[in-house]
């Protein structure tokens, strides 16, 4: 069931395969779209507090990208799974807790169980993106395959999902970032009317950047 505060608009769900610019196309989206209408909502943020909470650790420094975070990944994601085993929409409910933009971005959509739970809450008004990286980008980026991290559900959890709404690639070409943005916003806004910016007002792009959007909605 939906919660009874913060209906939104539209919700996209967000999946990648780490390092694959994720967060960074959410970012991005967030700047175009506005931070007044537009809300990134990351469900490992509830999901480390609480760990944190267990494990007496540092909620804090388990946000950043941090050896710190690296060294607990493998054992958070165990723990991760028995309460989504227990609750499948435990980090769900939380995330969404108290957020009033009307737009909402969920920039670690990581399981099959995420995109169900928010289709049953919110119905047509979810749309699901997938960011897609060589492992050669990847790498630039700091990525290499680890044993019990990158061939766990996390990782591979929408490996076999189908047909994602959209395909963003995420390679490098700024101009092509530019195009797909542009497009994307104005979906978002012929969703969402007199909710958003226009691409022409939106916000420039950040000074530091690496992936590039592609061809989105797949099924268009």
């Amino acid at each position: 069931m939906a919660p009874h505060r913060g209906v939104p608009c539209l919700v996209l769900l967000v999946s990648g395969k780490r390092k694959s610019g994720k967060d960074f196309v959410a970012e991005a989206l967030r700047s175009r779209l506005g931070e007044d209408v537009c809300a990134v909502l990351r469900l490992s943020g509830p999901l480390k507090e609480q760990y944190a909470q267990e494990r007496g650790l540092d909620f804090q420094r388990l946000l950043d990208a941090s050896s710190y975070k690296e060294a607990y990944r493998r054992d958070m994601i165990c723990w991760g799974e028995e309460k989504r085993q227990a609750d499948p929409g435990f980090f769900c409910r939380k995330v969404v807790e108290g957020v009033s933009q009307p737009i909402w971005l969920v920039s670690d959509t990581r399981r099959l169980s995420d995109i169900q739970w928010f289709r049953e809450a919110y119905g047509a008004m979810t749309q699901t993106v997938r960011v897609v990286a060589s492992e050669q980008s990847r790498q630039q980026r700091g990525w290499e395959f680890t044993l019990g991290v990158d061939d766990a559900e996390s990782e591979c959890g929408l490996d076999d999902f189908g047909a994602f709404d959209w395909v963003l690639e995420n390679h490098g070409d700024e101009q092509r970032l530019e195009e797909q943005l542009e497009n994307l916003v104005a979906f978002v806004q012929s969703r969402c009317p007199c909710r958003v910016l226009g691409a022409a007002d939106a916000a420039p792009l950040p000074d530091m950047w690496s992936p590039t959007l592609a061809e989105g909605p797949a099924n268009a």
